[in-house]
């Protein structure tokens, strides 16, 4: 038996029952669920961080889908999050000059 207590993607325990194994899970409260969602966060971007090239960018589609759902919980969806996106870069950049802010002086 392998312990996993992490949330995962809705086919996984379909996928494991495939592949004969005996798939243990429950059903998260709301409140659990949104904790669960943000310590999935936190696990992706360690992927993120150590991954490259196209295992990058899966790894950066999976921080979508829990942005997605994160969204959902909030009542609004993907489209709204990126157009949210857009007017931010709009207003105020976006990060490709690379510029990192060492201090202000008033």
């Amino acid at each position: 038996m392998k312990n996993i207590n992490k949330l995962v993607r809705n086919n996984i325990p379909d996928i494991i029952k495939n592949s004969n194994g005996s798939p243990i899970f429950r059903i998260l409260s709301e409140d659990e669920f949104v904790i669960a969602i943000f310590d999935k966060f936190y696990e992706e971007i360690e992927e993120v961080k150590s991954s490259r090239g196209a295992s990058r960018c899966e790894e950066l589609a999976d921080m979508i889908e829990l942005i997605n759902t994160l969204a959902i919980l909030e009542g609004k969806n993907l489209d709204h999050i990126i157009e949210l996106s857009k007017l931010k870069t709009q207003n105020n950049g976006s990060f490709d000059n690379r510029i990192f802010l060492k201090k202000i002086n008033y």
